[in-house]
């Protein structure tokens, strides 16, 4: 007897010429997802890297690009109305906590009037999951460890992590109004091949290779949970497919971070591994064989020592736990930008 086969699912990526937008896209289109992929092109970094980034994506038959911003009234409405898609991955946002301090505008209008404009699209034609992309910077000021998602996170110290902040906020009032399911994740350093030109890797791995001094903050007392690229869009892909549910009679899980009142969950996406930053420039002169000129500098502002993510929610709801220690997964970058720059 034939299988009758599954109906194409269709994703709305936005974002999805961004870093972790690329490879989330690229991975559902292998799966045979039908991807929407929206993306401003922002000249927040290099756009030829973004667009090289979309050429790649748009050999695949599956992919449709839209090249707007997520805030542009009106947009959402129309491409939820066209495509009424199945799964929604929200990953479009200015991006940064040091530029947050220099331009602020542009987070208010990315990342809260564009969440906006998706909630408003989602309300009129309801996807059966939405996943926003928030941020470890979300615990802020937190000083336990390893960061759980159920503990308070009030105390944000950068208008980046305010704005995410206050997307989770947002998210979980139309999730609770409009019985609409949303999963928040809280991504934990993130890097990887095709990574940003603005993160502390690619930063890096170019100054090393150039035999340029390294700005090292915190006189290199800093940890970060680095979480490989291919590790997250693995674990959010296995998100899609938990969905939460509201509970009966308000009664939550122990360990959940389900809300009581909605299907709206937080779920951090870590390495649950953190790494001093000594370790990781140390894995970069492995990787490029060159010894790195440090410039030792004091903490910049609205940056944290350290970040810690507990897991066990994530593998519990998926059964995934990340595995690329950071060696090889530095190492596959440096591969990644000698060839893309013929270095």
């Amino acid at each position: 007897m034939t299988e009758t086969p599954k109906p194409q699912r269709t994703a709305l990526v936005t974002g999805a010429s961004g870093f972790i937008g690329f490879h989330l896209s690229r991975l559902l289109l292998e799966e045979g997802w039908r991807v929407i992929g929206l993306d401003n092109l922002s000249d927040y970094y290099d756009v030829q890297l973004k667009l090289r980034r979309q050429e790649i994506l748009a050999q695949q038959p599956g992919f449709r690009v839209v090249n707007d911003a997520v805030e542009t009234p009106g947009l959402m409405m129309q491409l939820f109305d066209e495509h009424r898609p199945d799964v929604v991955v929200h990953l479009a946002a200015q991006a940064g906590v040091r530029y947050s301090i220099e331009n602020p505008r542009s987070y208010l209008e990315s990342n809260i009037v564009g969440t906006f404009e998706i909630l408003e699209a989602a309300r009129a034609f309801p996807p059966a999951h939405m996943l926003l992309a928030s941020t470890s910077s979300a615990y802020g000021a937190n000083t336990v460890m390893p960061y759980v998602e159920t503990a308070k996170a009030d105390h944000q110290m950068s208008f980046y992590a305010a704005t995410k902040k206050a997307t989770e906020s947002m998210a979980h009032s139309y999730a609770h109004l409009y019985d609409l399911p949303v999963t928040m994740f809280r991504f934990f350093t993130v890097y990887g091949p095709w990574g940003r030109p603005d993160m502390a890797l690619f930063k890096f791995t170019k100054a090393i290779l150039q035999g340029e001094p390294i700005d090292v903050y915190n006189y290199g007392d800093m940890k970060r949970d680095f979480t490989y690229v291919t590790d997250l869009v693995a674990a959010i892909r296995l998100l899609i497919d938990a969905v939460p549910v509201r509970p009966e009679g308000g009664v939550v899980p122990e360990g959940d971070s389900l809300s009581p009142v909605a299907p709206w969950r937080v779920v951090n996406i870590g390495n649950s591994e953190p790494v001093q930053l000594t370790d990781y420039i140390a894995a970069i002169e492995a990787a490029t064989g060159r010894e790195a000129i440090r410039n030792l500098m004091p903490m910049q502002a609205g940056d944290v020592p350290a970040t810690w993510a507990d897991t066990t929610l994530l593998q519990r709801l998926t059964g995934y736990a990340p595995k690329t220690r950071v060696p090889e997964g530095v190492q596959a970058f440096v591969d990644w930008y000698r060839g893309y720059y013929g270095v």
